[in-house]
């Protein structure tokens, strides 16, 4: 067998590995103020559901916030109803951008 582009074996695996997969319960945050902590974030979000994590990426340095973060939720529901209803709305001053999280 050839391993070559045409090759109809290859088309469904290679569509399943770059497919994006958007049902996560994890979410990626940016945008995030420079003070926005990890209690902030749970604060704006755990209306939507049940919070499993939140993480607020803070450089080694000086322990100030990068501008972005995480959230998990228990249920991939959860995530996608925060995800609609955060994505564009102002936290701690600036407005954040929500999107589901790269698995990785």
């Amino acid at each position: 067998m050839q391993l070559t582009k045409g090759n109809p074996l290859l088309f469904p695996l290679s569509r399943f590995l770059c497919a994006r997969h958007h049902s996560s319960a994890k979410l990626f945050v940016a945008g995030l103020s420079w003070d926005t902590n990890e209690s902030i974030l749970r604060d704006a979000f755990e209306k939507h559901g049940k919070i499993i994590e939140v993480r607020v990426i803070c450089d080694h340095v000086t322990a100030k916030s990068r501008g972005y973060g995480f959230v998990r939720f228990d249920s991939e529901t959860a995530a996608d109803t925060a995800r609609k209803e955060m994505n564009g709305q102002i936290l701690d001053g600036r407005r954040i951008r929500v999107t589901y999280a790269h698995k990785g």
